[in-house]
């Protein structure tokens, strides 16, 4: 559809560019507390995610959490969790975006295996449902609606 963009623009849809990487991963730039970071596009995650290391980088506000990670092959991982954090991707925001905090390690090697880029974390469902999202596989764009 040659005017998807024009349609979903009159609809307050905000178009973020994204990547695909040679995983076939879709990279995406983000925001979080005004700390740019990349961080894969993942249809398949449930919740979006930064690493460990992402809690000082980003300037997070973890709290202890007795939910087990699971994800990319592995199993059982200790998580934290941090809330009301802000969230841009392009010109979408949010201002009370819940993050996961876990051991992205794996995820993180098997991309380098394969000569990509470490990836700050995941942007997971609870985002894309949250904006309504639409993925444009061909032009390489998202489109996250912006209040309802």
């Amino acid at each position: 559809m040659k005017n998807l963009h024009e349609i979903l623009k009159k609809e307050k849809y905000k178009k973020i560019k994204f990547k695909i990487i040679k995983t076939q991963h879709l990279l995406v730039k983000a925001k979080i507390n005004g700390i740019t970071g990349n961080f894969i596009l993942d249809t398949g995650a449930s919740s979006s995610c930064v690493g460990f290391e992402g809690i000082d980088f980003f300037q997070l506000k973890a709290k202890k959490s007795k939910t087990k990670a699971a994800g990319a092959g592995a199993t059982g991982m200790l998580t934290q969790l941090s809330t009301d954090n802000k969230l841009q991707l392009g010109r979408w925001k949010t201002a009370d975006a819940a993050l996961v905090i876990f051991d992205l390690s794996h995820v993180n090697e098997a991309l380098t295996q394969h000569k990509a880029k470490a990836v700050h974390g995941i942007i997971g469902a609870d985002i894309l449902l949250k904006g309504k999202g639409i993925i444009d596989y061909y032009n390489h764009y998202l489109y996250l609606k912006q209040g309802f």
